[in-house]
């Protein structure tokens, strides 16, 4: 009796902690979610307070749609100087997956840059990789991969 019952309450613990972590992935990927959309606006808001002081990791690095590798800081002079300035900016996220205190979103994105962007007045079709990281100022970008497929 003694072991069924040792039995059942190990069962009854397994099952209520698997229970507890399948119901905090959604919570975790809405809030994700949430904060893509978040980036995605102030992007093209051009909402520079909330990106470098918010969203964007002080140490954020990224392989930009123009084929180099960079910083947070190179990011921030070309928003700064315009270069990252569209009319239409959507994201359409495929997948996001998540590895302890790491989040990784997938996906394509279509935009139609202006002002000083390259391919002006075109739309253009991305694929996108975006990693967040929780730290204790919240969940932040860290890493960044954008790729051109198809500019019209």
């Amino acid at each position: 009796m003694k072991k069924n019952s040792i039995k059942l309450f190990a069962l009854l613990l397994v099952f209520g902690l698997t229970h507890r972590v399948v119901l905090a992935q959604p919570n975790r990927e809405s809030e994700i979610r949430n904060l893509e959309n978040m980036e995605r606006q102030a992007v093209l808001k051009r909402d520079t307070t909330l990106l470098f002081n918010n969203l964007w990791s002080p140490e954020m690095v990224v392989n930009t749609p123009a084929n180099r590798v960079g910083t947070v800081e190179g990011t921030k002079a070309s928003v700064r100087m315009g270069k990252l300035d569209y009319a239409t900016f959507d994201r359409f996220i495929e997948k996001i997956t998540f590895t302890e205190n790491i989040a990784i979103v997938m996906g394509k994105e279509i935009l139609q840059p202006q002002g000083l962007s390259d391919h002006v007045g075109k739309i253009v079709t991305r694929r996108f990789t975006n990693v967040w990281m929780i730290t204790k100022e919240g969940w932040q970008m860290v890493a960044r991969h954008a790729t051109i497929i198809n500019v019209e």
